[in-house]
């Protein structure tokens, strides 16, 4: 388990050698991408019941450098309110010299030490498909469960779709994600096109890309809400 916990932040400490631009929002696939999702992480809140955030309780798990809490922070969520956590020192570095008043925190997800029912909103991005390790996948789902407060909701956003040529990620079926959350419900819905395409195609036409995302394959991605039972 430990091995699987340093191979994950080999693999992000890797990342930070590509090119500074890389995810730079002033790339129109990049751009195209980020507004996609902002669009659909509000209309997920607004369908689960979660447009006023000004007293809820969220955790960002593999939180990065902060960004997705500084998007919460806009939707209405309190500073004191908001934690992140990562497996990477220099991430939560820049985390942390960006929104000094966030708390981010250096935890692995094997042991989030926060008491049960901490949170209303547990937040993941892209992480569950960087986890190769089977086993390491239920016990961070069943930490982000744990944490999370009756009636509360884990964020979700991953990939259904990953490059075979890549073996530092693993696709997320609906199937796997129903067996990491026994009994939940799941309001999931494919999402974002896929990112070489969205890459070449956006700055050419966004309506090309918006018209190809109509078509569910294309989409590769899973984004939406998981209700735990009780």
């Amino acid at each position: 388990m430990a091995d699987e916990v340093a191979r994950i932040a080999e693999v992000y400490a890797r990342r930070q050698a590509l090119p500074g631009d890389r995810y730079s929002l002033f790339r129109s696939g990049n751009l195209y991408r980020v507004q996609r999702l902002e669009r659909g992480l509000l209309e997920c809140l607004s369908r689960e019941g979660f447009e006023d955030l000004s007293e809820r309780t969220v955790l960002d798990v593999g939180c990065g450098t902060g960004d997705r809490l500084r998007l919460m922070l806009r939707y209405g969520v309190r500073p004191e309110h908001a934690v992140g956590v990562d497996v990477l020192d220099e991430r939560l570095a820049i985390a942390r010299s960006l929104s000094p008043h966030l708390r981010f925190e250096l935890i692995d997800g094997r042991h989030l030490p926060f008491p049960d029912g901490s949170f209303d909103v547990v937040m993941q991005e892209t992480v569950f498909s960087s986890i190769l390790d089977p086993e390491l996948q239920r016990i961070l789902a069943d930490e982000m469960r744990r944490v999370l407060k009756p009636g509360g909701i884990v964020l979700w956003y991953d990939m259904r779709v990953t490059d075979p040529r890549n073996p530092d990620l693993t696709p997320l079926t609906r199937e796997r994600i129903q067996t990491l959350f026994p009994g939940a419900s799941l309001h999931l819905r494919s999402h974002t096109l896929l990112p070489p395409l969205s890459r070449r195609l956006a700055p050419l036409s966004w309506t090309l890309c918006r018209f190809l995302e109509a078509f569910p394959p294309l989409r590769g991605h899973y984004l939406g809400a998981i209700r735990p039972k009780g």
